[in-house]
């Protein structure tokens, strides 16, 4: 009787190739969707931002009767992860001091720039070049 004293084990070529590719196209069918969501999240963190410094000029109005005179701290100026800008945030007023509007651009050209006034002005876009401190310009929608 003849038996076989020497078995090899492991995978073949092919067979790691066949996982890999199939790896590969997990990962493209998940890597935009994650995108997707990461955006989403920075945007809504720059929404966040963009109302807390609204409560910090209604602050300033309340003691100092009008606008002038806020000025927006470094961390509020910009939004970031660890090396990574975001979102530049900036502030206008007028010069009378009664009206002010914020602005966050985003420095991703996937993803929402926002805007705030001080005249209920909520609207987002993400043609950063459309966008003024007055409106978002045309494509532009509400949050």
């Amino acid at each position: 009787m003849f038996t076989l004293k020497n078995r090899y084990s492991g995978f073949t070529l092919i067979e790691l190739m066949v996982v890999v590719i199939v790896m590969a196209i997990l990962a493209a069918i998940a890597v935009p969707g994650y995108q997707h969501f990461v955006r989403k999240s920075w945007a809504s963190k720059a929404e966040q931002r963009i109302q807390s410094i609204a409560v910090q000029l209604d602050r300033h109005k309340a003691r100092n009767f009008n606008y002038l005179g806020f000025v927006l701290s470094a961390d509020d100026a910009v939004l970031k992860n660890r090396t990574t800008i975001k979102y530049n945030i900036s502030t206008d007023m007028d010069e009378n001091g009664k009206l002010w509007a914020i602005k966050a651009t985003s420095t991703d050209i996937k993803n929402y720039s926002f805007l705030m006034t001080s005249t209920g002005v909520k609207c987002k876009n993400i043609t950063v070049s459309q966008m003024t401190f007055n409106d978002c310009g045309d494509g532009s929608g509400s949050w």
